[in-house]
């Protein structure tokens, strides 16, 4: 980092609230456009964070909320220090591919374990996890008492391991979703923004209905529409352009191969490829992989003292830094930042934070299943990993469900859902001392909720279709994957925990920015949706604190 960086002036030597208020009228118009502002010309810095640091801003996390503040602060001319837990993951590894097959995992797939742990356990009737070497890797299949939490280690976050599923909720659901936010702003100004920046697009319906790799979703289709569901297609951040190549033989297989769980090395558009890509070519924004927050506490000289843990691919700590930033962004996910929130609070670094903090946390609903078809509804043996349709019934019974790939290279026969129900328990965390961690209070009892809207639409479609579930996906003689969430939302509630833009109470100068602002539940894959509130808020900080 520059000198000029450290002491918060631009390289001409002018402070940085005269150079913002100087030039506030072009900011404001980027911010509300999009648009990048003019920037001095400079490559971005490639060294991490630098222990005594002074900076402007620091965001902890890169997922889709930590990717927007940085993008957009670094057009309105702020210099940024963005911090990841996870790798870079920009380096080839042996066999040439950044990320591993989801058939194959090995190091690269999983958060510091030395056994996967995969989300579908068992096939015809086998275990299928197995034992890997201590690394850093890409998933991070986090347990707590009553459920296992997937989420993406690295920079991009979580868009390094989802399937790409860019869903916009139905307006008349909103107001469940978010109720102390503007609709009519989301949808005409936000969610549109968040669309255009991830890069979001749909299927082309014609080749979707001849493509061998979506047999499996038209006989999903075929099943949903016979029972009187709707099937709806859904957006998604993968290039299909790319994914039409592929299936041609032209180009090499990502979403074809099955990668999906531990990375897509080639067609899907994560952040790596937007919000992230168009921040760092702003050259005001520094990213810092392998550094792990532990503390954030008021500096004597005003701002935050944060402490962080720079860390080996073997999770060790290889150093600890300290920094100042006049403003804190948490971004560290649902779990990660509601997790850091409760330590700070309970230990008394964060004092002012009030008791909103760790609760409301929940699941978004997320139960799994598989239906065992009749041998006339082959759902084939090449399977996109890249699901774009889903079944939707959450008016009439709570749910919606995604078609989703069993990607094995052999046919199984098999319709797999991911669905996402109207849960209403949620859950808080909260710090217990004397072990040293944050612990969360869900029941897995609590998915039965979910298990009776899911039941909704495929109790239906079995008895029309006289099928069965499958009972060899989760463990023996097991139908629901009720053990598990992709989609974490909550633990630091807007209008809650924060003020209507993420400003956490009782400390100036500190935001949350993630998907820990959502109370549990959006109706439909979050992503889109933490986007779109990014972007509303950010505007607004950016209007009003710089």
């Amino acid at each position: 980092m520059s000198a000029s960086a450290v002491r918060g002036t631009t390289s001409e030597g002018v402070s940085r609230r005269r150079f913002l208020a100087g030039t506030s009228s072009i900011l404001g118009a980027a911010a509300l456009t999009g648009l990048a502002a003019p920037t001095p010309a400079r490559a971005a810095a490639a060294r991490p964070i630098a222990d005594g640091a002074r900076v402007p801003v620091l965001v902890i996390g890169s997922g889709y909320g930590g990717s927007v503040a940085a993008l957009r602060l670094a057009e309105a001319g702020v210099d940024v220090q963005l911090v990841e837990m996870g790798m870079a993951w920009d380096t080839p590894g042996s066999d040439g591919r950044i990320f591993a097959n989801t058939t194959s995992p090995d190091q690269r797939s999983y958060w510091l374990r030395t056994r996967t742990k995969q989300p579908i356990s068992n096939f015809l009737g086998f275990p299928i996890d197995k034992n890997v070497p201590r690394y850093t890797g890409i998933l991070d299949a986090e347990e707590f008492g009553g459920i296992i939490v997937y989420q993406g280690r690295g920079v991009g976050g979580g868009s390094l391991v989802n399937g790409g599923m860019a869903v916009t909720p139905r307006r008349e659901n909103f107001a469940a979703i978010l109720p102390s936010v503007d609709a009519a702003e989301m949808y005409g100004t936000y969610y549109p923004r968040a669309n255009a920046g991830l890069g979001v697009n749909t299927i082309d319906p014609a080749w979707f209905e001849t493509a061998e790799c979506y047999q499996y979703a038209r006989v999903g289709r075929k099943h949903a529409q016979r029972s009187g569901f709707g099937f709806v297609f859904v957006p998604d951040v993968y290039d299909w352009e790319y994914m039409k190549q592929e299936a041609a033989g032209t180009v090499p297989k990502s979403a074809l191969a099955g990668e999906i769980l531990y990375g897509n090395n080639h067609g899907k558009k994560s952040l790596q490829q937007t919000y992230l890509a168009r921040a760092k070519a702003t050259g005001r924004v520094t990213i810092s992989p392998l550094h792990r927050v532990t503390s954030v506490a008021p500096a004597a000289g005003g701002g935050y003292r944060v402490t962080l843990d720079q860390l080996t691919t073997g999770g060790d700590t290889s150093a600890t830094k300290e920094v100042t930033a006049d403003k804190v962004f948490f971004a560290a996910g649902s779990v990660g930042t509601s997790k850091l929130l409760v330590k700070l609070k309970s230990t008394g670094a964060l004092p002012g934070l009030n008791g909103e903090i760790g609760k409301g946390w929940g699941d978004n609903g997320n139960v799994m299943c598989g239906r065992a078809n009749h041998m006339w509804d082959a759902t084939g043996k090449l399977q996109s990993s890249i699901p774009t349709a889903g079944i939707d019934n959450w008016a009439a019974g709570g749910a919606f469900a995604e078609v989703a790939p069993l990607p094995t290279g052999i046919e199984t026969y098999a319709s797999f859902y991911l669905s996402i129900t109207k849960n209403p328990h949620r859950a808080e965390f909260t710090w217990n001392a004397a072990a040293g961690r944050a612990e969360l209070s869900w029941q897995t009892a609590w998915k039965q909720a979910s298990i009776d809207a899911a039941k909704t639409i495929f109790d239906k479609i079995n008895a029309k279709e006289g099928t069965i579930y499958r009972t060899d996906l989760f463990g023996t003689y097991k139908i629901w994957g009720d053990h598990l969430t992709y989609h974490p939302l909550g633990g630091a509630v807007l209008g809650r925990a924060t003020d209507n833009y993420g400003r956490l109470h009782g400390h100036p100068g500190l935001y949350v920015i993630d998907g820990a602002l959502i109370p549990g539940n959006t109706s439909v894959n979050p992503f889109v949706t933490i986007t779109a509130l990014a972007e509303r808020n950010i505007e607004k900080i950016v209007a009003a604190d710089l």
